[in-house]
């Protein structure tokens, strides 16, 4: 069962209900989970991984348009600001554990080099993290090259695989099991909106869902939360946004802040401890826009034509952001199943039918 059986969720989804809606994205996922028991850092339990979403086959020899935006900044989105000066995602965007972004970082130059026959590059990869520690062993280096690599490789355009998967598999939402989780929306001109998700972040009590207060009904004598020395609501989400319509860089920027909105109306608060950070990215104008590092050319080609999308028309694109976002956090809590990490922490999953019950139990109290 998933939101959509349960009649949740607003606006039209795309065919995969994903960010591999918009044409030319594709996502890729490494899972590591092994042992159990108490911690033994270098040896486990590891309940960690890589999502890289790719905008582009090679998206430094076909940039993209990007902008960003921050709930809260107690995290990290590598990139960033070379995106705020040229407006341009040039490299594909990793996803993993706080303490292993380094890796996932140094290993998409590698990528980069190993896709490239000039000598004189350079590259800014976009890798963002949330903090699996809870489950994780996250100081144990676990995350690898290889792993980042083979993420790259199995990127695919069909559906994006949620929950304990990726960069998500040791994520905590809401005090519930969380992790990976995409989804889309078709607007009424034919552009699409996708989101994908590493939800890490949220407290049980503010926890809503089609508006009703279901952390509060869900609570923790109902569900336990996992027992930690963290305080409530410590955490991050990375979400990163994509459509096909042909936004200019500030116009993305603005669809970026709109996943703010999600979070919040889903119960977000953006604590001091949480790290929530937003980058959006239009494919409409792949192709146009040429490599920062290409030498320009005779005076006759150095400029370049690209389509545009009146800012008057970005509200049904703020719309379908808000709800793909909002889509996307609760697929990544729906599509996770409960997981027993280090010193045998468990979350426990909001499953579909537990999340129907509470939703039957809240909604005549506001009808």
């Amino acid at each position: 069962m998933t939101a959509l059986d349960l009649g949740l969720g607003e606006g039209t989804p795309g065919p995969n209900d994903a960010i591999t809606d918009v044409s030319g994205v594709r996502v890729g996922t490494t899972t590591l989970i092994a042992g159990d028991g108490p911690l033994r850092v270098g040896e486990g339990p590891v309940r960690t991984g890589v999502t890289v979403v790719l905008p582009t086959e090679r998206p430094f020899a076909a940039p993209v348009h990007a902008g960003t935006s921050r709930l809260n900044g107690n995290g990290e989105l590598t990139g960033t600001h070379w995106i705020a000066e040229s407006g341009l995602l040039t490299t594909p965007i990793g996803l993993t554990n706080t303490h292993a972004l380094g890796v996932v970082r140094d290993t998409l130059v590698a990528w980069e080099a190993s896709q490239r026959d000039d000598r004189h590059w350079w590259s800014l990869p976009v890798v963002g993290e949330t903090y699996d520690g809870v489950l994780n062993d996250i100081n144990g280096g676990h995350v690898r090259p290889e792993h980042v690599l083979q993420a790259i490789a199995s990127a695919t355009d069909g559906p994006v695989a949620g929950g304990n998967v990726g960069g998500g598999t040791g994520m905590i939402a809401h005090g519930f099991k969380g992790g990976t989780g995409s989804a889309s929306r078709v607007v009424a001109d034919g552009w699409t909106v996708g989101a994908l998700v590493q939800a890490n972040h949220g407290r049980r009590a503010r926890f809503r869902v089609d508006g009703l207060p279901v952390g509060r009904h869900l609570d923790e004598q109902r569900v336990p939360v996992p027992i930690t020395s963290l305080p409530p609501g410590a955490g991050s989400v990375i979400v990163v946004v994509a459509t096909d319509a042909p936004l200019l860089p500030h116009q993305c920027d603005r669809l970026a802040q709109r996943a703010g909105l999600a979070i919040g109306r889903m119960g977000g608060l953006g604590e001091t401890s949480s790290g929530d950070l937003f980058l959006a990215f239009a494919t409409g104008n792949a192709g146009r826009i040429p490599p920062v590092d290409t030498r320009t050319g005779p005076a006759s080609t150095r400029t370049f034509a690209l389509d545009g999308l009146p800012d008057a028309a970005m509200d049904a694109l703020f719309e379908a952001t808000v709800q793909a976002t909002e889509a996307a956090v609760l697929h990544a809590m729906l599509a996770a199943e409960s997981m027993t990490g280090a010193d045998d922490v468990t979350a426990h999953a909001l499953t579909a039918p537990l999340l129907a019950e509470a939703l039957a139990a809240l909604r005549p109290s506001v009808d």
